[in-house]
C-alpha cells in the first residue's frame, strides 16, 4: 500500500500496511488481546485434554507451511496451556492515555540519556546499518527504546507455549494459530533455536518485539549470518528494525517531520499541503529557521491550535506501521530528536485541557459518520481519518480555528440538534 493511502486510512488501533500484512499482525495481536477475550485465560487447566487435541488439529496448517512432522511433534509434545496469559482487562496506554502524559513517560530524561548512550555505544554498527537500510541511527535507536527500553523489557515467556495458549483460547481468531505455526517455521528452518524463542505475553520477541511472522520477514543479522539474534545481539536487533522501516517505505534523507510555529492568522483551510505551501503561508520551524521546501506534509495539532504544532512527512506514517498510534509514533519521533541532541518542545500544552472520554470520542465518530464525513471504525480513537473528518465538520459549521481537534466544542456542536 502506498504511503498516501496509508496516511488517509490510518485511524484507530488497526494498522495499515505499506508492504505486507505482517505489519497488521504486529499490532492486531495486542489489540485483540486487549479487547477480544470473553473470559480469563488464567482459568485454563494445565491438564486440559482439549488443548493437545486442538494442537494436533493444527497439523494440516503446519504441514502446508512446510513444517516437518518431527518439528511439529517436538514442539507440542508435553506442551500445556499457560495459565498466566492475560485477561480481557489488558490496556493499550498508547491509545488510552492522554498524549501529554504518554510523552512524559516515553520521552523521559532517563530514557533520552540511555538512548544517547546507546547511540554512542553502537555508533560504528549503526553507521553501517543506516547506510545499508537507509533509516537514520537516531530513529532506529528510538524504536529500540520505545519497544523494550533498549533491551531492558524483552519478556521471558516461552512464545511457543504462549501462542499455543492464545490460539486454543481464541479458535475464532486465525491470527494466533498462524503465529504459532510461524514460530514452528522458525524452528523447522533452523533460523533460531527453541530456547531463544522468548518474549512477551503476546508472543512479541526480542529487542524489536517481533512476533514470529514479522521475524520471518524482517529479521536481519548485522554480519550477514543466517541467524538474526534479536534476543542477545543488539546489532542484529538494530539491523532488523532498520530493515522493517525500509520495507515499510522509509525514505532516506526525509525527516519524520518537525515541530513548527504557525503565524498569526494562519489559514486552516487544509491540513494537507506541500512543505513549500506551508512555508509560503509563513509556517517556520520551532527554532525560527525556514521550513524545508521538498515533499508533502500534514499539519498535526494534538491539543488543537493552542498547543504544540507539527508538520508530518510521509516517514511519520511509516513509523505508525510499527504501532498505529499517534502517541507512539510522535513519542518515537521526538525521542529520536532528543537522542540526536535536539531540545525540548517549544510549544506549550494548554493548561487545564479537558480531555474527551473514549465514549465521547466514539460519539463524535458516530455523528461524523451520520454526516458522511467519516467511514472508519467507531472505536473512540482518533487517527488522521478522524481528524480530517472533524476538520471538514469545523469548516462546514464555521468553527474557528478549523484545526481538526476533537474538542468539547466539537462534541457540543455535533450533538446539539
Amino acid at each position: 500500500m502506498e504511503v498516501a493511502e496509508q496516511k488517509a486510512k490510518a485511524d484507530g488501533r488497526w494498522p495499515v500496511m505499506t508492504q505486507s500484512k505482517q505489519l497488521c499482525v504486529i499490532i492486531c495481536v495486542f489489540a485483540l488481546l486487549a479487547f477480544g477475550f470473553p473470559g480469563t485465560l488464567s482459568a485454563l487447566d494445565q491438564s486440559d485434554s482439549g488443548f493437545q487435541a486442538y494442537l494436533q488439529s493444527l497439523w494440516p496448517r503446519a504441514e502446508a507451511a512446510g513444517v516437518r512432522r518431527a518439528t511439529f511433534e517436538a514442539a507440542i509434545t508435553g506442551l500445556t496451556p499457560d495459565p498466566s496469559a492475560p485477561t480481557a482487562s489488558a490496556k493499550q496506554p498508547e491509545f488510552d492515555k492522554p498524549l501529554k502524559a504518554y510523552l512524559a513517560e516515553a520521552v523521559s530524561t532517563p530514557r533520552i540519556l540511555r538512548g544517547r548512550a546507546a547511540l554512542r555505544r553502537w555508533n560504528p554498527e549503526l553507521s553501517r546499518i543506516s547506510q545499508r537500510f537507509g533509516a537514520p541511527p537516531q530513529i532506529i535507536v528510538a524504536a529500540w527504546g520505545m519497544e523494550t527500553d533498549f533491551g531492558a523489557a524483552k519478556g521471558g515467556k516461552d512464545i511457543v507455549r504462549t501462542l499455543a495458549t492464545l490460539a486454543y483460547q481464541r479458535q475464532d481468531r486465525a491470527l494466533f494459530g498462524d503465529e504459532f505455526i510461524a514460530a514452528l517455521v522458525i524452528l523447522d528452518k533452523g533460523l533460531a533455536p527453541r530456547e531463544k524463542l522468548k518474549g512477551s505475553w503476546a508472543g512479541a520477541m526480542g529487542d524489536p518485539q517481533f512476533i514470529p511472522s514479522a521475524y520471518l520477514k524482517y529479521a536481519a543479522s548485522f554480519d550477514g549470518s543466517a541467524f538474526a539474534d534479536i534476543w542477545d545481539k543488539p546489532q542484529d536487533s538494530l539491523a532488523s528494525i532498520a530493515n522493517f522501516l525500509r520495507q515499510s517505505g522509509w525514505r532516506p534523507n526525509l525527516p519524520w517531520g518537525m515541530e513548527v510555529v504557525l503565524p498569526p492568522g494562519f489559514d486552516f483551510a487544509s491540513l494537507h499541503r506541500s512543505f513549500a505551501a506551508f512555508k509560503a503561508q509563513g509556517v517556520v520551524n520551532a527554532d525560527g529557521s525556514p521550513l524545508r521546501a521538498e515533499g508533502d506534509a500534514t499539519l498535526f495539532l494534538p491539543s488543537g491550535a493552542a498547543g504544540p504544532a507539527f508538520l508530518l512527512s510521509d516517514n511519520y506514517w511509516v513509523l505508525k506501521a510499527y504501532n498505529n498510534s499517534d502517541s507512539y509514533a510522535l513519542s518515537l519521533s521526538l525521542l529520536a530528536d532528543r537522542i540526536n541532541g535536539g531540545g525540548e518542545l517549544r510549544g506549550r500544552w494548554p493548561a487545564g485541557e479537558a480531555f474527551l472520554s473514549r465514549a465521547d470520542k466514539s460519539l463524535i465518530q458516530r455523528e461524523l459518520q451520520k454526516r458522511g464525513l467519516y467511514s472508519g471504525a467507531i472505536d473512540g480513537r482518533f487517527g488522521q481519518a478522524s481528524r480530517d473528518a472533524i476538520h471538514a465538520f469545523q469548516i462546514a459549521a464555521k468553527i474557528s480555528p478549523a484545526d481538526g481537534y476533537g474538542s468539547q466544542e466539537v462534541l457540543r456542536r455535533l450533538t446539539q440538534n
